[in-house]
């Protein structure tokens, strides 16, 4: 094949098992010889639409069968896939639409109004036009020249300016995460994988549907995650590994359904987006179940660290050690490495580090060295033995179940309202989601606006993951010498839940 990417894995995996299941979604099946015919037929198709190599494909929709399709042919035509956020309103889908300057956009069921407002010339809707594509498109092998060199999708994340920046991932950034996660994830050829954390987000696209694909095993596609339908899946299809985020780990252990589900089948639980609670690592022992965590990010496609099953109780509150693949240092503001105990920046170099921002040089100048180390913005701690410890993030960011939210985007749009002459938000605490945003405020003189009309304002503009759930209004808010925010004093003096409190995220 002169494929390399990851757009030949079907037609590989077809060759070698072409009857084994690849995919299950809404009651129905493809096997892998199904999928490659799919993939061929709908990379054909695209290049029939103008496509034409370099060019982007972009999806929006849930967790779906023509996601993965959407993905591998984009790959096999040597397109970039661009996966869209559906959890963002249509004026920030707008600004990455425009930012990537998709040639072709795939509207998943249920997306296609909000596709239809996006600037994209070509589209296809998959409730509509999708399957008559395929049926009229060649079936024959696509193999287009694709090196791993090549870009092969671009993942959207904000950025501390808050604008969202895109990190492009190569095809060998991908194909060495799927080696680095193979290392310390013992994954068979007859795994059956519950894929309902967003494909949108690096996790669930590079550590669970990759791998699966790669090791010739079943995944099974739901839109969104449900504690009864998790537990009813995992009896009914004998689920063997599923990726989530630890939110989604602890709705599934208060469910009353706990204690007399069937969950024998289970080999692999696999944790991400923020600290795994010890209470809940304990939980799951209980049940014979022990989570494989670790630490990453998109722009490390995206493990870097990894906490092997056997230390989770050992080492809990630790990310683990460097995968196989990748090196992790911590480095001090002098740039020397941090000694044990000491604090300092996580920076990682590997084959699974970025090539860059999309189109942002300047930004990728900021946080990758010229010998290719990543700076992560987070800073952590080693122990003796090596193992990190994430102690705090340099930008601020809040991870709120598993979504990454950066104060600077949702302070932009609250500066937005008349009424607001300045704001600041943080992270504080929440039992359900880990951690959630709350927003400080200090009208303007003689301003009468209520927390319940900033709400209203954010309501459309931003996500509603990224809505704060508490306002408190405050008189002033402390800057330094530069006149800069000290967030760190913000949080010391308002960093508790307090104030209005909205309707948890969703």
């Amino acid at each position: 094949m002169r494929n390399q990417g990851l757009g030949s894995w079907p037609a590989r995996r077809a060759r070698m098992t072409p009857d084994r299941v690849a995919l299950r979604h809404d009651g129905h099946a493809w096997s892998y010889g199904e999928l490659r015919e799919r993939v061929d037929r709908l990379a054909h198709a695209l290049r029939g639409m103008g496509v034409r190599h370099g060019d982007r494909v972009a999806y929006l929709g849930a967790n779906h069968p023509a996601f993965v399709e959407t993905l591998f042919a984009a790959g096999a035509a040597g397109a970039i896939f661009v996966p869209l956020n559906t959890r963002l309103t249509v004026p920030e889908l707008s600004y990455i639409a425009a930012d990537a300057g998709p040639a072709v956009l795939v509207c998943g069921p249920g997306f296609e109004e909000s596709g239809a407002a996006l600037p994209v010339e070509r589209r296809v809707t998959v409730a509509e036009d999708y399957e008559a594509l395929l049926a009229a498109a060649d079936p024959t092998p696509a193999d287009e020249p694709v090196g791993l060199d090549d870009p092969c999708l671009i993942l959207y994340t904000s950025g501390t300016t808050g604008r969202p920046k895109g990190a492009t991932l190569s095809h060998g950034n991908l194909a060495w995460n799927t080696f680095n996660l193979l290392v310390d994830v013992e994954l068979a050829h007859d795994e059956v994988a519950l894929i309902s954390a967003p494909l949108f987000h690096i996790a669930a696209l590079a550590q669970t549907l990759v791998p699966t694909v790669l090791k010739g095993g079943t995944s099974i596609l739901v839109p969104s995650f449900d504690v009864d339908q998790t537990f009813d899946l995992v009896e009914r299809e004998r689920v063997t590994v599923m990726f989530g985020v630890p939110a989604m780990f602890a709705f599934l252990a208060q469910s009353p359904r706990w204690e007399g589900s069937d969950l024998s089948s289970v080999r692999h639980l696999l944790c991400g987006g923020a600290p795994v609670p010890e209470p809940l690592i304990r939980t799951y022992q209980e049940r014979g179940l022990t989570f494989l965590q670790g630490y990453g990010m998109t722009e490390t496609s995206p493990g870097a660290l990894f906490l092997a099953a056997e230390q989770s109780v050992r080492k809990a509150g630790t990310a683990g050690v460097p995968c196989f693949f990748s090196d992790v240092r911590l480095v001090r503001a002098d740039g020397e490495d941090a000694a044990p105990g000491e604090p300092g920046e996580v920076v990682v170099r590997g084959p699974n580090v970025m090539t860059g921002y999309w189109r942002r040089p300047e930004d990728t100048a900021a946080v990758v060295s010229p010998d290719g180390w990543f700076r992560s913005g987070d800073v952590a701690v080693a122990d003796e033995d090596g193992y990190i410890r994430i102690v705090d993030r340099v930008k601020d960011m809040i991870i709120s179940g598993g979504e990454n939210i950066y104060p600077a985007e949702v302070e932009g749009v609250l500066y937005g309202h008349p009424a607001v002459a300045e704001c600041a938000v943080i992270g504080v605490p929440d039992d359900r989601w880990g951690e959630v945003g709350k927003a400080l405020v200090v009208l303007r003189p003689g301003a009468g606006a209520g927390a319940g009309d900033l709400l209203a304002h954010l309501a459309g503009r931003l996500a509603r993951y990224k809505i704060p759930k508490h306002v408190e209004f405050v008189p002033a808010l402390p800057r330094n010498g530069a006149g800069k925010v000290v967030k760190a004093r913000l949080r010391s003096l308002y960093g508790s839940p307090g104030g209005l409190t909205r309707d948890t995220p969703e």
